[in-house]
């Protein structure tokens, strides 16, 4: 889904008992955003209705940054079905789609038949014979616990028919919570890309470092020093089972997964300073790529698994350059700035993203790896560990804000911002999951 998607994200700080929400306070991109209509879906039954899809839907695409969902009150009817739109009252609104439904119960207790359309407005509008402003039509029996996910759904579906791009809504973030007041100071938590069904992955009374999602969405690599050093550790979300990955002397950090999610690529300094190694998760074979007398760190595989970006003082100052994984040649693919760091290729392949230091100011950029344009996106002072949606529209990052740390959203045009600082504590090194089934 794009980072766009993220005006609701609600991450929970604290203690395992204790939920902390955090607000969105959108900054930029409201004004740009495409005005849309999600009619609350009309209840066909008695008694109180299970759930507001059409609450959620439009939660989701405001806070794609892309849309704009008007308000009830300015709607100038609110059906159900399309046979019911008046076109032209919606087009004088400068709405361009609606989504509607209806939500019946089933003779089956606890189970509903949720039926829901997306109209395009102009197309309905023109009123022209033989093209129909119906962009989708789906129906799904589903039972009350389902229904936040079928939302998301649905706006997935939206967003794809609106934009062709693959919508984000059923993607989840993992985030490091510290609190001191906490016995175990030090949380990786989960949750979905709205901050619904948090979950605790791991506590601890030392800290949590750089956790990173396998491709399939199941699994968490991360550092952890729990055992007073360095190690890094493999954890499926779902079993909670982990597998100790490296323990070895001095430094084991900054875990990325591979694309086919075969291997892992790591910082260790066990053999004087800091290299990149990768790491057959199968044969257990470790492969030294990089080899200099410098501090080479913050690897991260390009999307077709052929090369890695890394960030390394080589030049004197911190850049980022590429290594084939097969020829092992390097390259240097950022020079503007006083440094560069931190660098994720967007999946896509076309654009590098990453922290760059300027006038002693840390800010997430984009540069162009083909013309080597680099574009500053965000405008605060202590930007860091950028997170890139897996549709490449959003970043999620590490910032400071009022004194804390706490997470932001730019959208990768630079457009859209909006910060989400944390209510307790710090949160912090951000990772947005893969696309979830």
């Amino acid at each position: 889904m794009s980072l766009r998607l993220l005006t609701s994200l609600l991450l929970l700080l604290c203690s395992t008992q204790t939920f902390a929400r955090l607000n969105i306070l959108i900054t930029e991109g409201v004004n740009s955003a495409r005005p849309i209509a999600v009619i609350p879906f009309k209840w066909l039954g008695a008694g109180e209705k299970p759930k507001e899809l059409a609450r959620i839907i439009a939660d989701d695409l405001r806070s794609s940054g892309l849309f704009f969902p008007i308000s009830i009150e300015k709607m100038p009817k609110t059906p159900s079905k399309s046979e019911n739109v008046d076109y032209a009252l919606w087009h004088k609104l400068g709405v361009e789609a609606i989504v509607m439904g209806e939500i019946k119960p089933t003779e089956e207790v606890g189970k509903y038949t949720v039926t829901y359309e997306l109209l395009d407005v102009l197309t309905g509008n023109m009123g022209m014979v033989g093209l129909s402003p119906v962009l989708e039509k789906r129906r799904s029996t589903l039972t009350v616990s389902q229904f936040r996910n079928f939302s998301h759904r649905i706006s997935n579906v939206v967003y794809k028919k609106l934009t062709g791009e693959r919508g984000a809504f059923l993607t989840h973030i993992a985030y490091i919570a510290v609190d001191y007041s906490s016995p175990y100071p030090y949380q990786l938590r989960i949750s979905d890309y709205d901050g619904y069904a948090e979950k605790l992955v791991l506590r601890s009374k030392q800290p949590i470092m750089s956790p990173a999602w396998s491709p399939d969405g199941h699994k968490l690599a991360y550092v952890s020093f729990e055992m007073h050093k360095s190690q890094i550790y493999v954890q499926d979300i779902y079993t909670q089972k982990r597998e100790l990955i490296t323990s070895f002397p001095k430094i084991n950090g900054a875990p990325s997964w591979s694309p086919d999610g075969k291997q892992l690529a790591f910082v260790l300094s066990k053999d004087g300073q800091a290299e990149i190694y990768t790491l057959n998760l199968h044969s257990k074979k470790l492969t030294r790529i990089t080899h200099n007398r410098v501090i080479d760190t913050e690897p991260s595989w390009s999307p077709d698994g052929k090369s890695l970006v890394f960030t390394s003082e080589r030049g004197g100052r911190p850049q980022i350059y590429q290594v084939n994984i097969a020829s092992m040649q390097t390259k240097r693919i950022t020079w503007e700035g006083d440094m560069n760091l931190g660098g994720t290729i967007t999946p896509d392949g076309d654009s590098l993203v990453l922290v760059s230091r300027s006038n002693g100011q840390y800010k997430i950029s984009v540069q162009d790896l083909v013309s080597g344009d680099l574009r500053t996106l965000t405008k605060t002072q202590l930007d860091e560990s950028p997170s890139v949606a897996p549709n490449g529209s959003m970043i999620i990052y590490s910032t400071v804000y009022k004194g804390h740390k706490g997470l932001a959203l730019v959208s990768m045009d630079g457009r859209f911002k909006a910060n989400i600082p944390a209510q307790k504590g710090d949160v912090k090194s951000p990772a947005w999951s893969p696309f979830l089934n």
